[in-house]
């Protein structure tokens, strides 16, 4: 083949022609043999590979190497919109095992932001449904939103990284914390009164007790993975905790104080206050013995006054 004064051919014919004599076999460049491809006379050429260095990227994070994943994302299109802008060769892409990792990072935060909040939504759609009122729906709703964005902020000062594994935890916790609020929340709707203080009190005193042994049960469930050394058992185990420990939390203050704040008026068919129901019952069993006591003297008997007091400080 012709070569110019720079030593390379002057025609493509040529180049193809180098390059084939070089990657050959038995040519000086036989280890790049695999990384070029001709046309079936050999007269073109049809693909070709370069093999690049991988350079790692990484950050020290409270004593630990992690992956710098905004640098390896911006590494990864910065090479992409290098390799396209070669508009003189042949189409070519570039690849990397890396970039499998790499684009679970570029995507993870809008899947974070899109899953745990279509999570939220479909709560706050069923709690609609099954409560019946939009303040409590919403309140309860705000107690799971406020539930996750304090796991966030405990995952951050435990080192825990967003990563898939952390992400589908995440839209766990939103379905595990809504059951703690939940509960409460359709409790209170179900007492009558006028003091809102005093229906979120029942509501704590009538199932409260159920809702925090639920969280301990869950909890212990849990409890055994969280010396575990695997990474995915680990993780899991932690954020189940936090959702559990939070969610109790908030179901049984946080809600509740809610509720004695803004909370709304009980149902048409709530059940009446305690106080108000012992004490109708107690009125009425001591004018019943009253009236027996009356009638046992005849239509005309009469009672002292004495003893009608010893009558009431027996019935108290």
């Amino acid at each position: 083949a012709a070569l110019g004064g720079d030593t390379w051919p002057t025609t493509y014919e040529d180049f193809v022609t180098t390059l084939t004599n070089y990657a050959s076999i038995k040519g000086p460049g036989a280890k790049y043999a695999q990384d070029v491809s001709f046309s079936s006379d050999g007269s073109d050429l049809t693909a070709f590979r370069i093999i690049l260095k991988y350079v790692l990227l990484t950050k020290e994070f409270r004593g630990e190497t992690l992956d710098d994943a905004s640098r390896q994302i911006e590494a990864m299109d910065a090479t992409r919109e290098m390799v396209d802008s070669w508009t003189d060769l042949q189409p070519v892409f570039p690849y990397s095992e890396k970039f499998i990792a790499i684009e679970g990072f570029k995507i993870i935060s809008v899947e974070l932001y899109r899953n745990v909040g279509l999570a939220i939504a479909a709560v706050a759609i069923i709690v609609l449904v099954t409560v019946g009122n939009f303040v409590t729906a919403f309140l309860i709703t705000l107690s799971v939103t406020f539930c996750i964005v304090e796991i966030l902020g405990f995952m951050f000062a435990l080192g825990i990284v967003i990563d898939s594994v952390s992400v589908i935890n995440l839209v766990l916790a939103v379905g595990l914390s809504v059951d703690y609020s939940a509960h409460i929340g359709h409790c209170f709707m179900v007492k009558g009164g006028d003091s809102k203080d005093a229906r979120a009190t029942e509501s704590l005193a009538d199932i409260g007790a159920s809702v925090l042994n639920g969280a301990l049960s869950t909890f212990l469930a849990v409890a055994v993975l969280l010396g575990s050394t695997s990474y995915v058992f680990k993780t899991l185990s932690i954020q189940f905790a936090l959702t559990v420990g939070l969610g109790v939390i908030h179901g049984l203050i946080f809600l509740p104080v809610l509720l004695s704040l803004v909370g709304p008026r009980p149902f048409s068919s709530a059940e009446q206050p305690k106080d108000w129901s012992a004490g109708d019952v107690e009125i009425s069993e001591k004018m019943n013995d009253k009236t027996e006591h009356l009638e046992s003297f005849g239509d005309g008997g009469r009672v002292s006054p004495v003893e009608n007091e010893k009558d009431e400080c027996g019935e108290s």
